[in-house]
């Protein structure tokens, strides 16, 4: 039977890899051709390589690759088989637990993984993934750590209120959390310089940052951080796309004649939902303009700050992706949105 094109599956942890070569026919029907397992090394890579030569002619058909956004596991192995030229996408592991669900394959395995993956690469077209630039990679770097630290940092000072309230004060246990306290705050200016030094290094993206730092309310950091997780929008190539990554997409809840109650799906990155909270807050308070109007109009509804808030949140997000994509300042007058032009 005539083959359309190769598919492997790569289920990554952060030791090994298990794969599962298949292809699909002119039928739809999915075949497993070989599978094997290889460490999560350069060596494991060049030995994966490899196999794929000598159980694929990509002359005669294509071969595309599919792996599982597993934390950073999953990077270096992406990366070395995209700079190979494959064909590699990367999907979500939300997506690809559904698209298994729907096969009727309930254990979970890595060998099933990566049968699933395979599978799912055969039958769907699925977007080519492109890697972190230098650049945006040190840049997500950066920010995520200063992340850590800033929670750290809440987490020692919740242990330290406990302990000056309780009803015996033990001070060697009271000034090593000021110590750490101390500590965490010089590392935390020391991170937040960072980032300001690394934006600045590159003096086109600085002065598009400057540009969405004209909206009032909206800082450095909110701005480094929405770039850092999106790879200063590489991948985004419009408004609904962006606004489903981040999360804000909505979920409807409507059968027949009954009408649930909507919500965001939260199924996107929680980076840029949780950066961009304060900023919302601050630019319906100090922006003003179309920001607060929005916040009043969607209140008035519901009687529901919060989710008025997240709302605005979403505006947001838009409107930064609009301005850097149009390379323009902020403007009260609305502006065609990115992506929904023509």
């Amino acid at each position: 039977m005539t083959l359309i094109k190769y598919s492997l599956g790569i289920d990554i942890a952060s030791k090994t890899m298990q794969c599962c070569l298949s292809s699909i026919d002119i039928r739809q029907a999915v075949t497993i051709i070989a599978t094997r397992s290889f460490p999560n090394t350069l060596a494991g890579f060049t030995k994966l390589d490899k196999w794929i030569t000598a159980h694929c002619r990509q002359d005669e058909h294509p071969l595309v690759i599919t792996l599982e956004a597993t934390g950073v596991y999953y990077e270096a192995c992406a990366l070395y088989l995209k700079q190979a030229g494959y064909r590699v996408s990367v999907v979500l592991p939300n997506k690809s637990k559904k698209y298994m669900q729907s096969l009727g394959l309930r254990s979970k395995t890595d060998t099933i993984d990566a049968r699933g993956l395979a599978q799912m690469g055969a039958e769907q077209r699925l977007a080519v993934w492109q890697p972190l630039s230098e650049f945006y990679f040190t840049l997500r770097t950066l920010t995520r750590h200063l992340q850590s630290l800033q929670q750290t940092r809440t987490s020692i000072s919740n242990q330290l209120h406990a302990l000056q309230t309780s009803i015996y004060q033990v001070k060697v246990a009271t000034n090593q959390l000021k110590a750490l306290l101390e500590c965490l705050e010089e590392q935390i200016g020391s991170a937040e310089q960072a980032i300001q030094a690394h934006i600045a290094s590159n003096a086109t993206i600085a002065g598009k940052v400057d540009q969405l730092c004209s909206i009032k309310g909206v800082g450095l950091l909110t701005v480094a951080v929405i770039l850092a997780e999106t790879n200063g929008f590489a991948l985004i190539s419009h408004a609904r796309q962006l606004v489903s990554y981040a999360g804000y997409d909505v979920i409807e809840n409507q059968s027949g004649k009954r009408s649930g109650a909507t919500r965001i799906s939260k199924k996107g990155n929680h980076r840029i939902r949780r950066i961009l909270h304060f900023p919302t807050i601050n630019v319906v308070k100090y922006q003003g303009g179309i920001f607060a109007d929005l916040f009043e109009r969607t209140y008035g509804r519901h009687h529901i700050k919060m989710k008025s808030y997240v709302a605005v949140q979403k505006k947001l997000l838009i409107i930064l992706y609009t301005l850097w994509r149009k390379d323009q300042p902020f403007m009260e007058q609305p502006v065609a949105m990115a992506g929904e032009e023509g």
